[in-house]
């Protein structure tokens, strides 16, 4: 039997290009910026997101970490959504690791935060309170149905930002789709933050490592504290090579991920007890959206689910109390959209 696995799009594997470019890598001593293919990586990462530099890290989580812990001090506030993965799925880092406050206001259903509300969670200059530092915002939200943020709203809370003397830092694990989606180059949606974290080994099937973007002077300042997390990976060009690959070619076929996404969901509509259902799940294409819900299968939680059709098991997670389907795997949908 065949397994079909849906369950996220970080289950993705390694494209040829990508293991020959990693069998062939130049490599040094990254830890004293030596490594060739990890300097280039930082520099076209950089380039592509409209940033003066950029640090390759090991992963979404730490990329995240990394970000507040430069941008803020012990005691300092960061304002973020109430569903955003760093608030839910990343332990809690910023207030183990950098005594870091989080003050959570309600995610919207398409992933946006109110800008009253934003402008609301802003502490005042009191000596009761901590001082707000920065603003988290994700593009595409994870939670909200993977929706993607426009220039418009990113600018919006970049003023917000700069009239309150803040930072924004941008989870941009899955921008390019993003921008894919919205028919925009990467560095519009990232112009406004003065960080940015995209992931590799997601839609993009680097096997692993994400890339910060920022000013050199915060880079500078986020290598320290990659270090002190571990993150000093030596040799990593042979991680950096996969990463090269994914920026310069799978960028570019994102939308057939999208396209077949919305051809997913035509399907799954004309499944008797699957229904098509406009307000909840937007899976984007440069020309449609489709939306998506399925009925709950359990109570409560994430769940694992194992559908199985003719010859294929077609693994799923389903979060049952939202009821959605996020996002399509690119390596099966392209082979399997017909």
């Amino acid at each position: 039997m065949r397994n079909v696995d849906l369950r996220s799009d970080t289950v993705t594997k390694p494209t040829a290009a990508m293991r020959q470019a990693i069998s062939t890598a130049q490599v040094g001593d990254d830890v004293f910026g030596e490594d060739p293919t990890v300097n280039r990586l930082e520099e076209m990462a950089a380039e592509r997101l409209g940033k003066p530099a950029a640090l390759f890290v090991a992963s979404g989580t730490m990329a995240n970490i990394v970000c507040q812990l430069t941008h803020c001090n012990r005691g300092d506030e960061v304002i973020l959504g109430d569903q955003s993965h760093i608030f839910f799925y990343e332990q809690g880092g910023s207030a183990a690791l950098g005594g870091i406050h989080p003050r959570t206001v309600p995610n919207q259903i398409d992933g946006k935060l109110s800008l009253d509300d934003i402008e609301a969670a802003v502490r005042p200059d009191n000596i009761h309170f901590p001082r707000t530092r920065l603003i988290i915002l994700e593009n595409t939200h994870n939670r909200c149905h993977g929706s993607p943020l426009d220039p418009d709203y990113m600018h919006a809370v970049g003023e917000i930002v700069r009239r309150y003397d803040l930072k924004l830092h941008v989870d941009g694990a899955r921008l390019f789709n993003a921008a894919a989606a919205l028919g925009v180059e990467p560095q519009l949606l990232a112009a406004d933050a003065d960080s940015v974290s995209i992931c590799l080994s997601k839609g993009l099937g680097a096997p692993a490592g994400s890339i910060v973007c920022g000013t050199r002077e915060f880079i500078a300042q986020a290598r320290r504290a990659r270090k002190v997390l571990g993150g000093g990976m030596r040799q990593a060009g042979i991680l950096a090579a996969a990463g090269v690959v994914a920026l310069t070619e799978m960028t570019k076929r994102l939308a057939d991920d999208h396209a077949n996404a919305a051809k997913l969901a035509e399907g799954l509509a004309n499944i008797q007890g699957v229904s098509v259902n406009a307000e909840l799940v937007r899976i984007a294409t440069p020309c449609q959206g489709k939306k998506v819900h399925i009925p709950p299968l359990n109570p409560g939680g994430i769940k694992r689910r194992s559908v199985f059709f003719r010859n294929e098991a077609i693994h799923v997670v389903c979060r049952v109390s939202e009821k959605i389907l996020q996002r399509s795997r690119w390596d099966f949908l392209r082979r399997h959209h017909n």
